[in-house]
């Protein structure tokens, strides 16, 4: 059994409660609204981002972030990743990093600085133990116990075996690897895509535009991630194109929903307001994916037309014409 703290009330960080309490472990979750975390350990169910799954009696709650990772084996970072600065800098103080790995199962990459939780994490907290748990997992599924595969992977020797073990189980299946850029850049830019994958949706163009989407997106995730030290086969795995189906087309995506609603002809600040609290990752880390790709001069054609609709107001169907029109070219 290990101790573990899990720095989030989200959806995701909720659910992969579940599955370590579940493991055995012994669980304690983090939140930063005192108040609604006392709500949750009093109703057992986290009614804002997970309401309908019952949380086992054995998880804890503590409002205290240096109670809560005392001790502990491994903190596991789930907060958007807008707000995991701010996370890791409350951590900064209580962090040790001779005893706590970093398992994070954030999907973004931070706008301003531009880095990915990895690096966040080295810049606060300097050298640790860290392991980017990635994959084709929807928290609302893997809460009720559907199959599912991830892929944990760290460079540090060792690392992602044990988040291998810590998670693994009949029907959470865990898979290790190395490359934590590629990973950690796959399950940020496929939310992109998902956007993407939402406006065709929305403007009802049937299943031949997604398809191309999908096909050409992980092209495009792949170059942008191997331009920026990602290895490219990482791409084709669990956190690459497994990602990018799963979200492009589940309807438990937020991403592909705020392009649905966009495709529809709604504005983008009516869709955030409508979606609360609840977060989808993609639109800022459409701004970041943009800036790293002009910063690299790598073309990427629909992370570009993604930005422009989100944030120069083009229209969803002058995007796609765009798309559909550019120099022909070879496929590879």
């Amino acid at each position: 059994m290990s101790k573990i703290a899990v720095l989030s009330d989200g959806s995701w960080g909720t659910s992969l409660s579940t599955v370590l309490c579940r493991n055995g472990h012994d669980v304690t979750m983090w939140g930063p609204f005192p108040d609604y975390l006392k709500q949750i350990a009093e109703t057992r169910v986290n009614s804002r981002f997970l309401p309908d799954v019952e949380l086992p009696q054995s998880l804890k709650f503590e409002k205290n972030m240096d109670t809560a990772v005392v001790d502990c084996d491994y903190l596991l970072l789930a907060s958007p990743t807008q707000f995991a600065r701010s996370v890791i800098w409350q951590l900064k103080d209580h962090f040790d990093a001779g005893r706590h790995t970093l398992v994070n199962v954030a999907k973004g990459i931070e706008n301003d600085s531009l880095l990915r939780i990895s690096e966040i994490c080295g810049e606060v907290l300097g050298s640790c133990d860290y392991c980017a748990l990635s994959g084709p997992s929807h928290a609302e599924e893997v809460s009720r116990g559907v199959p599912t595969a991830v892929v944990a992977a760290s460079n540090t020797a060792g690392v992602a075996e044990q988040v291998q073990e810590l998670f693994m189980n009949d029907f959470f299946r865990v898979y290790t690897g190395y490359d934590v850029v590629g990973v950690e850049l796959g399950g940020a830019l496929k939310n992109v895509m998902a956007i993407a994958a939402g406006i065709i949706d929305g403007m009802q163009l049937g299943d031949n535009p997604k398809a191309a989407l999908i096909t050409r997106g992980i092209s495009e995730m792949g170059r942008l991630g191997a331009a920026l030290g990602g290895d490219p086969l990482t791409f084709s795995g669990l956190s690459g194109i497994g990602d990018l189906i799963v979200t492009c087309c589940s309807g438990h995506s937020r991403n592909r929903h705020v392009g649905e609603e966009l495709g529809r002809g709604k504005k983008l600040r009516s869709i955030l307001e409508d979606m609360g609290m609840v977060v989808a990752e993609g639109v800022k880390t459409t701004l970041s994916a943009y800036q790293l790709a002009r910063q690299a001069g790598v073309e990427c054609p629909i992370i570009n037309e993604i930005y422009a609709i989100l944030y120069e107001n083009k229209a969803p169907a002058e995007a796609v014409n765009y798309l559909m029109t550019r120099p022909s070219k070879p496929e590879v």
